[in-house]
């Protein structure tokens, strides 16, 4: 079962969304402060962070944002304050939902389990990837082609990442869509289309052309040229 990690600095809090999610079916690991939440994704195969926004020490919005420089694992925030700036703000640095407490244990559980929906090809164990020249690191959140270093924004790493880690698989623009952008984003598939064109350039002629459009239905990484 995917593995949560909880972080939070009320203990009573703490154990309640323990509760909640092993009798779910979740394994919950704890965490009360950024120290502690550095250890468990270090030491634990973590598969979701419930992360509180108001922390001793650094915020859950730091804690996010030094997160997202070298882990790609999902993150949902858990906080009192429910203004839109906030949920704006929480998003923008990296998080994949945004649940304003006191919340039911159905909702907590559906919320989760959709946001994992969106991750179906993510293998934690996984550091690196080499296919084709493209080099990845999801560590250092870098990409090489052949060994020229290139810039990626967020979207076009995830994107790149789901087709390398799934080379061969042809995935829908509504797959991509959903499991990038998020189920509740309103853009259009035209959004892919526009990654998968910024992205074929910056990954330059010969690498660019292994991402191989398959009319009618969406787009795959070939390994052997096309």
């Amino acid at each position: 079962m995917p593995h949560i990690l909880i972080v939070d600095d009320e203990e009573d809090m703490r154990h309640l969304i323990s509760m909640y999610l092993e009798n779910a079916g979740f394994t919950v690991t704890q965490a009360g402060d950024e120290r502690q939440a550095k250890e468990r994704l270090k030491e634990e195969n973590i598969d979701l962070v419930l992360l509180d926004v108001m922390l001793p020490g650094k915020s859950g919005f730091e804690i996010c944002a030094d997160i997202r420089a070298s882990n790609g694992v999902p993150i949902i925030f858990l906080t009192a304050k429910g203004e839109e700036w906030d949920k704006v703000k929480g998003l923008q640095l990296g998080g994949d939902d945004y649940i304003v407490k006191p919340f039911s244990p159905g909702e907590l559980t559906a919320r989760i389990q959709a946001v994992l929906r969106r991750f179906p090809f993510m293998k934690k164990e996984e550091n690196s990837i080499k296919k084709a020249g493209v080099h990845l690191d999801l560590h250092s959140h870098s990409v090489k082609v052949n060994g020229r270093s290139i810039t990626l924004t967020l979207k076009e790493f995830d994107l790149l990442l789901i087709l390398l880690k799934n080379a061969g698989r042809v995935f829908s623009r509504e797959q991509l869509l959903v499991s990038i952008w998020g189920e509740e984003y309103s853009g259009g598939t035209r959004t892919v289309d526009t990654h998968v064109k910024t992205l074929r350039m910056k990954l330059g002629k010969e690498a660019g052309a292994q991402i191989v459009t398959v009319w009618g239905i969406g787009y795959k990484f070939e390994e052997s040229s096309p």
